[in-house]
């Protein structure tokens, strides 16, 4: 069975066992199909992929802005967080849930798989976009990347993430370099393991994003000088709100435009952290990680 098959039964498993473990809360549960264009059923499920250390921190940073669409949508909500990017992809593409939070990555799998569709970008610090980056120690030698680190040890984020492992892997292919060889290569890490990995000295470099890297600083996880940015990416668009394959198009586009309209001084009130609002966005918005997948044999 080819590699792309078996990661993504791999993906199944961890989604089903994922939204098992962390699923529920909101304030319904079981509601029935809604009828007539734009009617909104009586329980709406959200999903959201991991972006605080631990489910639960995920939940509790995330869950107010979820609350405050399913109130302005007049519903009820489920809440689902998983542990992996590829989770909630998967999530999604199975019509487990809704409308799902997720990394480019995570959208590009599930618009491939059921034709998940996207609604919006998030923006954060007022920007649509963020960067992949590759950390090293303050007092790494590497500065010319990827020349100086060859053979190098390298811990490479879980498979799903955009900017953890297909940004990065794309680059070095198109530089043609295979990092499995060029390096000490190891993956399936989660971003905060990486970076903390590489500020404990247990690897030399590590991928990463830098809204994590900054988070984690902010947060006193890791000391301002505790890694150093040795490589980053051109931008990239930030995470998608999508909906999934079969979600009423008047209803997408009725969550469109409450999450356009939301604006910075309403974002600090409910919204994670640096988020500030969404930009409309459409399936392809995120053509730049769609053709890095597809030049790296991970669709169809």
């Amino acid at each position: 069975m080819p590699l792309r098959a078996l990661r993504r039964l791999a993906l199944v498993a961890v989604a089903l066992v994922t939204l098992a473990a962390c699923g529920g809360g909101g304030n319904g549960g079981g509601g029935e199909q809604a009828s007539g264009p734009g009617a909104v059923p009586e329980t709406l499920r959200f999903g959201i992929g991991p972006y605080q250390p631990t489910a639960e921190d995920t939940k509790a940073a995330f869950e107010p802005f979820f609350a405050y669409l399913a109130e302005q949508l007049g519903t009820d909500y489920e809440l689902d967080v998983t542990t992996d990017f590829g989770g909630i992809a998967v999530a999604l593409a199975n019509g487990q849930v809704d409308l799902a939070w997720l990394g480019p990555y995570g959208f590009v799998l599930a618009n491939d798989d059921s034709d998940a569709r996207a609604i919006a970008t998030a923006e954060y610090d007022g920007k649509p976009t963020y960067q992949a980056i590759v950390v090293a120690a303050p007092g790494s030698p590497v500065s010319n990347w990827p020349e100086d680190a060859q053979g190098r040890s390298i811990s490479f984020a879980e498979v799903s993430s955009t900017s953890g492992w297909l940004i990065p892997t794309h680059f070095l292919t198109e530089q043609g370099i295979d990092p499995k060889t060029y390096f000490e290569y190891s993956e399936g890490a989660a971003h905060p393991a990486n970076e903390t990995a590489v500020a404990n000295g247990q690897v030399e470099l590590a991928t990463d994003y830098d809204r994590n890297r900054t988070a984690m600083i902010e947060s006193g996880a890791i000391a301002p000088d505790a890694t150093k940015v040795v490589w980053e990416s051109e931008p990239l668009p930030n995470d998608a709100i999508a909906v999934r394959e079969g979600l009423d198009p008047e209803l997408a586009r009725r969550i469109q435009d409450i999450l356009v309209a939301i604006t910075p001084e309403q974002a600090e009130e409910f919204m994670a952290e640096h988020y500030t609002g969404f930009v409309a966005a459409d399936d392809e918005s995120y053509a730049v990680i769609r053709e890095a997948a597809e030049d790296l044999g991970q669709l169809g």
